[in-house]
């Protein structure tokens, strides 16, 4: 069983890589939506 101290190391790493998760999605959904004008225009 993982000790307090490990949970809490896993705890924040899982909230920095959901930050990262959500930095990363919308930045993809934005150029994605800058390419979708490119080809349209």
């Amino acid at each position: 069983m993982a000790s307090d101290n490990n949970m809490k190391s896993a705890e924040e790493n899982y909230s920095r890589f959901l930050s990262w998760l959500k930095i990363g999605s919308i930045i993809t959904a934005l150029v994605t939506i800058l390419v979708i004008i490119l080809i349209v225009s």
